[in-house]
C-alpha cells in the first residue's frame, strides 16, 4: 500500500475553542437531559461534515448514545472504531468552580480531561479528512456512549455490537501518567454484600439482637484482607451503610465491593472467595450479588494488540515523541474498550490528557493536543 500524505490535526487554538464548547456542556450522568444536549452538539457537528449519524435512544434514566459513520468504505468490511463517552461524573454547576479557562499551558473546565478531549479528538481527525478531500483505506465508525462512568450499563450492547463490525477499536480515554496508552487492563468486578439480621431493642432487648453492622465490620476486615499487592489483586469496600435508629440493634447492613484482577482465572478465583464467605455472628445470614462488569486482557496474549501498539508507537516516533505503553495493566483502571476485546484489537489511553480528573480542578495539557490528535488522525490514515 502507497503511503497516504499524513495529515494535520489543525491548530490548538481552534480545536480548544470547539472542545471548550463542549465542556461547557455539563452532562453528568445521572441527568440524560444534560448528556442530550451534548449528543445533540456532537451529532450537529459531524451530519454538517455529511457524517451518517444515529441515535440510539437512553433508557432506565440515562442518555441516549450516538453512532456516527463516515460517509465511505464498503458494506460488510471491517474497519476502525473510535470509542469515546460524552458523560462526565461532575454535577451540574461545576462549571461554577472549575470555570473554563486557559492558564500555564493548561485547560481547564469538568469533564476536560475525562473525556472530553478524546472525544474532540476524534471530530478534529474527521473534520481534517474531510476538509482535505480524503478518505481512509477502512471504514471508520465513532461511537459515544451516555452512561460509561456507571459502567456503560445500557452502552454495552451498543459498543458490543459495533466492536463485532470493525477490525480495531481505538478508545479516546485519556493517556496514563506520562502519556502512556493502554495495552492491558485489569478486570473490574463489583459486587454487593447484604447482611440479615435480628432487630432489637437496644437496652431491654440487646441480648436478643444480632447486629447486622457487626457482622458488616466482620467481613469488610475480611474482604480488604483479601488484597494480594504481589499478585496485582485489590479489594476495595467503598460505600457501607445499614441500621435504622441509634437504639435500635441493625437488622440490615450492606457494602460494594470493587474488585481488580489481572487474569481470568483470579476473577474466577477470587468471585469464589466473596461467594464463599460465611457468618461470624450466629443466626445472621450473608448475601452475595455481582460479578465481573469488565473482562481482563493483557498485550502478551494478544498478538494483535502488540503488532497495534508497534503501529502507533512506530507513527509518534514520526510525529517526534516516544510512545510508551501499560504492558502489565497495573494504574489502567477500567474502559469501554474492554467490551471490545473478544472482538477486536484494541489500543486504548489515544486521547489528550492532563489531569485532576474527577475533581474540581480538571485539567487538560495544551501540548498534548497536536501530539495525540495527529497521532490519531494519522492512525486513521494508515490502519489498513
Amino acid at each position: 500500500m502507497i503511503r497516504p500524505t499524513l495529515l494535520d490535526i489543525g491548530s490548538t487554538e481552534r480545536f480548544l475553542a470547539g472542545l471548550n464548547d463542549w465542556v461547557a456542556i455539563e452532562s453528568p450522568t445521572s441527568e440524560s437531559a444534560a448528556v442530550n444536549r451534548m449528543m445533540d452538539k456532537v451529532e450537529a457537528g459531524y451530519a454538517a461534515l455529511g457524517a451518517r449519524c444515529e441515535r440510539v435512544p437512553g433508557r432506565d434514566g440515562r442518555g441516549d448514545h450516538l453512532i456516527v459513520r463516515a460517509p465511505w468504505g464498503e458494506p460488510g468490511q471491517k474497519g476502525i472504531l473510535c470509542l469515546a463517552h460524552l458523560d462526565t461524573v461532575h454535577p451540574v454547576g461545576m462549571l461554577a468552580r472549575n470555570p473554563i479557562r486557559s492558564a500555564g499551558g493548561r485547560a481547564f473546565g469538568p469533564g476536560i480531561n475525562d473525556m472530553k478531549a478524546g472525544g474532540h479528538a476524534v471530530f478534529a481527525a474527521f473534520r481534517a479528512l474531510r476538509e482535505a478531500g480524503a478518505t481512509t483505506a477502512l471504514p471508520l465508525t465513532f461511537v459515544y456512549v451516555a452512561d460509561e462512568e456507571t459502567g456503560s450499563v445500557t452502552a454495552r450492547a451498543v459498543i458490543e455490537a459495533e466492536a463485532q463490525k470493525n477490525q480495531y477499536a481505538l478508545v479516546l480515554e485519556p493517556g496514563r501518567g506520562n502519556g502512556a496508552v493502554v495495552t492491558s487492563r485489569k478486570g473490574v468486578a463489583m459486587y454487593a454484600l447484604t447482611v440479615h439480621g435480628r432487630p432489637a431493642h437496644a437496652g431491654g432487648g440487646h441480648r436478643e439482637g444480632r447486629s447486622a453492622l457487626r457482622e458488616l465490620a466482620h467481613q469488610i476486615i475480611a474482604i480488604e484482607g483479601m488484597t494480594d499487592y504481589g499478585r496485582g489483586v485489590t479489594l476495595n469496600v467503598g460505600r457501607a451503610e445499614g441500621g435504622s435508629a441509634a437504639n435500635v440493634v441493625p437488622e440490615y447492613a450492606r457494602c460494594t465491593i470493587d474488585l481488580r484482577v489481572p487474569t481470568p482465572e483470579d476473577a474466577s478465583e477470587f468471585d469464589a472467595r466473596l461467594r464463599a464467605l460465611r457468618p461470624v455472628t450466629p443466626e445472621v445470614t450473608l448475601e452475595v450479588a455481582g460479578g465481573l462488569n469488565r473482562a481482563p486482557y493483557r498485550k502478551t496474549d494478544r498478538p494483535d494488540i502488540a503488532a497495534l501498539f508497534e503501529h502507533t508507537r512506530a507513527l509518534a516516533a514520526d510525529l517526534g515523541f516516544a510512545l510508551e505503553d501499560l504492558p502489565d495493566g497495573e494504574k489502567s483502571g477500567g474502559s469501554d474498550g474492554q467490551f471490545c476485546v473478544p472482538y477486536c484489537a484494541v489500543l486504548d489511553g489515544l486521547g489528550p490528557y492532563g489531569g485532576g480528573s474527577h475533581t474540581a480542578e480538571e485539567w487538560l495539557d495544551l501540548a498534548t493536543i497536536p501530539r495525540r490528535g495527529n497521532l490519531l488522525l494519522h492512525l486513521l490514515q494508515t490502519l489498513a
